[in-house]
């Protein structure tokens, strides 16, 4: 008989994270896709979730290729540091330590008690990897991280946009405080994108919102005095090593949309931060 599928008990924001597992899931079956990620698609098949409300949606590509990107920052950074040690904030049922493990380098999943109970279901802890459950913004879990070896390096995906801003500065303070040195990994919506979230494909499927929004990524430089914004860029400006791994295809369609939507283009942006030592 086959396995019973899991039915995914998720809080609002939580939920959001079965749309990068779905978007995975969907450019893995493809015949030259961007990315490969089976176990994505294991995840998918086994879980009981209407995952076809999301069929369609360009954002799927969006997601994607913000995957790509902070793969392509963790990669660089465990390149210089092997034995550094990564924390995935929010990390949902990402696969990026399948993707990047070294061999070396310590590993961190971050996220709800939901969420951490459902991952529990498709992956175990290991020496180097471990799962904790927690708020991003309690201070508990940086004292696991402070057990390991730095330099440290978080990744906050589609995380810290669904927080009020007052927290989202709380957790910046908190990690200047508490892992000095560290490089941190995220994504801003401006005023533009979070005023429209009611009619995007993918989040007008869902019952989370966006709260946080940041017309001017600098403003945040003023949370923490010698925070540093390392790069930053849209959708329309990849980094080479992102550019290379995307279809001729998929190049194209960011070349028109930076046209053609260039406002809503430039109204989602990722960065780099380092934090001082």
């Amino acid at each position: 008989m086959a396995d019973r599928k899991r039915t995914p008990e998720l809080g609002e924001i939580q939920e959001t994270l079965l749309i990068p597992l779905y978007a995975r899931a969907v450019e893995t079956r493809k015949r030259h896709g961007m990315l490969s990620d089976p176990r994505a698609v294991e995840m998918v098949d086994s879980l009981d979730y209407d995952f076809s409300r999301f069929d369609g949606a360009r954002s799927l590509l969006g997601s994607n290729v913000r995957t790509l990107l902070i793969d392509a920052w963790v990669a660089e950074f465990l390149g210089r540091h092997p034995d550094g040690t990564v924390v995935e904030i929010g990390t949902g049922l990402n696969t990026r330590f399948e993707r990047l493990d070294n061999g070396r380098t310590h590993w961190f999943d971050l996220d709800l008690p939901d969420v951490i109970d459902l991952r529990r279901a498709f992956f175990e802890d290991t020496p180097r990897r471990r799962m904790l459950a927690g708020s991003v913004d309690a201070p508990e879990w940086t004292a696991a991280v402070r057990e390991r070896p730095g330099p440290y390096f978080l990744a906050a995906e589609a995380v810290l946009i669904y927080l009020e801003e007052a927290r989202v500065r709380a957790v910046f303070e908190m990690i200047a405080r508490e892992l000095p040195g560290a490089w941190l990994a995220l994504e801003t919506a401006s005023g533009r994108m979070v005023g429209t979230q009611d009619s995007h494909d993918v989040l007008s499927k869902v019952a989370a919102r966006m709260h946080w929004q940041c017309d001017d990524p600098a403003e945040i430089l003023s949370w923490v005095p010698g925070l540093t914004l390392e790069t930053s860029c849209t959708f329309a400006a990849l980094p080479a090593a992102v550019r290379t791994r995307l279809p001729a295809r998929y190049r194209a369609m960011l070349r028109a949309a930076s046209v053609v939507k260039r406002k809503d283009i430039e109204s989602y942006r990722f960065h780099l931060f380092r934090f001082p030592s």
